[in-house]
């Protein structure tokens, strides 16, 4: 019994290896070449596995791609779980917006694969991505149930998705520009002031480390 059972590992260490290995080389193609010049005979070279492995793995290059993407979507998760929480629902919106820019800028083709339309129009979003969404909806809906949304939840949460998005964008294609230092908090604190009416027990926004050039 203990002789299958350390084949049983083996073989599930292997198989998490070789997954690993897949969606490492693909990361790697992907940041450094693009999407556009991906493909999976590129990758098998890249990762030493054959097509039909990887296939076998991940079944078509879409499943591949949403496993990488998903992957580093936890990571925009952990940061948004990680901004701490007071009692003033901008404050902890702001912290959550500032995340989630941080995490665009920090994984840009990431981001792009996230962004870009599906034909699939009903096809969810990455499960990360998701849960992140939920979580930095909470506080609008917080403010939305003391009357301090006037354009509603969802006006507002597209009016912040199309600010942090185009920020992302922005920054991320055009590198060489010089953007002036804190040009995102600037952005964001107007954007929160014109969407949310002050109430009793708001807070003044702490000021977050500005963004490096």
């Amino acid at each position: 019994m203990r002789a299958l059972e350390a084949a049983r590992r083996r073989r599930q260490q292997s198989r998490a290896d070789a997954r690993r290995a897949i969606l490492d080389a693909a990361e790697t193609l992907i940041v450094a070449d693009g999407f556009d010049a991906f493909s999976m005979r590129r990758l098998a070279v890249r990762c030493g596995y054959t097509a039909p492995t990887i296939y076998h793995y991940f079944g078509d290059k879409q499943t591949l791609i949403d496993a990488l993407v998903e992957e580093r979507c936890q990571v925009l998760l952990r940061a948004v779980k990680r901004i701490p929480l007071g009692t003033d629902p901008v404050r902890n919106l702001r912290g959550m917006c500032l995340a989630f820019i941080r995490f665009g800028l920090r994984f840009p083709m990431h981001y792009q694969l996230l962004a870009v339309p599906h034909d699939d129009e009903d096809k969810p979003p990455p499960p990360s991505a998701e849960a992140a969404r939920a979580l930095m909806q909470g506080p609008l809906e917080q403010l939305a149930a003391a009357g301090r949304v006037p354009a509603g939840v969802e006006a507002a949460g597209q009016a912040l998705w199309a600010y942090l998005h185009g920020h992302i964008l922005l920054r991320t294609g055009r590198p060489g520009y010089e953007w002036e230092k804190g040009v995102l908090e600037i952005g964001l604190d107007a954007l929160l002031e014109g969407l949310i009416r002050s109430g009793p027990s708001a807070e003044k926004p702490a000021r977050v480390r500005k963004e490096p050039k």
